[in-house]
C-alpha cells in the first residue's frame, strides 16, 4: 500500500464537502449473498435452504451463466487479464500518478504494464483505472448492442424469478436507502429518516466487497447497481481487509453528523463493524427471515441505527 494513499483519503471529495452540514446516513454493503446471489447459487446453499422446494441444479446453472458473463466482461472490456495481479482497494488509489494524458489513441495492450511497482507502472495502472471509471459511468447500454443487453436482461429476470425477487427487491431497497423513503409518496420513513430532498439529510450507499475490485465493479454493472453505487464508493477488501476499508470510509465522511450502518452476511464485516462500533445487520438466506430480500426494511435498519447512535456513549456523540 502506498504511503500517500491514506493521506489522500483524509481529504473529502466534492460530494462529501457539500454534505458536511447535513446528517449523513452511510450504508456500507457487502456484495455477494447480500445485494446479489452468486456463490450460494453455484454451491447450492441457496436452494438447499428451501428443503427441496428449489431445483438445486437450476440454481447452479444460473450461477455458472453469471460467472461466465462476469469473467468475459472483465477480460473483454475492463483489462482484467492485464491487471488481475495488481488489485487496488478502489479506483482512485493511484490517481496521483495520472497525469491527465489523452488516452483516445493509447494502446493498453502494448503499454508493458508489469513489475516493478515503480512510478511508471503505477501511471499505466492509473490510466486503466481512469478508463474503467469512465466506462462504469457510461453504463453497459452505451458499450454493447441491444442483443447483448437483451441476453443479460433475460438472465437477470430468470435469476430474479428463481430467487423470488431477491435481486429486484435488493435494488429497490438500495433506492430507498438513497432517498430515505419507504415508498414514492411518503416524505419520511417509519423510523424518522427523512427524504434526501430535504436540505438537512443525505443518504449514501457504499460497497465494501471481499472480491477483487474489477469483477466487483462488473457485478455492479451487470446486476443494475451502478446508478445507485458510484465507482468512487466501491471498495475491495481483498488485500487490505474490511476494517481498513471501514477506516478509510470513516475518514472520508469525517463529521459528527454522520451515522454508519454495515449490512452483510459474513463474519469479517461483522467483526469490523464491531471494532468501529457501528451497527451491523446480518443478512440471512433462509426463507421466512426478515433479514433477507425481500424482507429487509428501512424500519428494521432504523432500529439498528437507533440502538447504536441514540444510546449513551455512542460514537456519534463522541466525535
Amino acid at each position: 500500500m502506498d504511503s500517500k494513499m491514506g493521506e489522500n483519503l483524509c481529504i473529502p471529495d466534492e460530494e462529501i464537502k457539500s454534505t458536511m452540514d447535513k446528517r449523513v446516513d452511510v450504508y456500507i454493503w457487502d456484495m455477494d449473498e447480500t445485494l446479489i446471489l452468486l456463490k450460494s447459487l453455484l454451491n447450492g446453499t441457496y436452494a438447499e435452504a428451501f428443503d427441496g422446494l428449489k431445483d438445486v441444479q437450476k440454481g447452479v446453472e444460473i450461477g455458472k451463466m453469471w460467472e461466465k458473463h462476469i469473467l468475459d466482461l472483465c477480460d473483454g472490456c475492463f483489462f482484467y487479464e492485464q491487471i488481475e495481479n495488481y488489485n487496488k482497494p478502489f479506483l482512485g488509489a493511484l490517481s496521483e500518478y495520472d497525469d491527465g494524458k489523452d488516452l483516445s489513441d493509447y494502446d493498453f495492450g502494448q503499454d508493458g504494464l508489469g513489475l516493478p511497482s515503480d512510478d511508471d507502472n503505477k501511471r499505466k495502472l492509473a490510466y486503466m483505472h481512469r478508463v474503467i471509471a469512465q466506462k462504469y459511468e457510461k453504463g453497459l447500454h452505451n458499450l454493447f448492442d441491444q442483443e447483448t443487453m437483451k441476453l443479460w436482461n433475460e438472465l437477470y429476470d430468470i435469476t430474479d424469478k428463481y430467487t423470488d425477487g431477491w435481486l429486484s427487491s435488493a435494488r429497490a431497497f438500495l433506492e430507498q436507502c438513497s432517498s430515505g423513503k419507504t415508498d414514492t409518496t411518503s416524505t419520511a420513513s417509519a423510523d424518522g429518516m427523512v427524504d434526501s430532498t430535504d436540505s438537512t439529510y443525505q443518504h449514501v450507499n457504499v460497497l465494501v466487497t471481499s472480491g477483487s475490485l474489477i469483477p466487483s465493479l462488473v457485478k455492479c454493472l451487470l446486476f443494475r447497481l451502478d446508478n445507485l453505487i458510484t465507482h468512487e464508493n466501491v471498495y475491495s477488501s481483498w488485500e487490505e481487509g474490511k476494517i481498513q476499508c471501514f477506516q478509510w470510509i470513516k475518514e472520508r465522511f469525517s463529521s459528527s453528523n454522520v451515522r454508519f450502518c454495515v449490512i452483510g452476511d459474513g463474519w469479517e464485516e461483522c467483526e469490523a463493524a464491531k471494532t468501529m462500533r457501528w451497527p451491523f445487520v446480518k443478512i440471512d438466506l433462509r426463507p421466512g427471515s426478515s433479514h433477507r430480500f425481500p424482507g429487509l426494511t428501512l424500519r428494521t435498519v432504523g432500529y439498528y441505527f437507533s440502538v447504536v447512535y441514540d444510546s449513551p456513549g455512542a460514537e456519534n456523540d463522541k466525535d
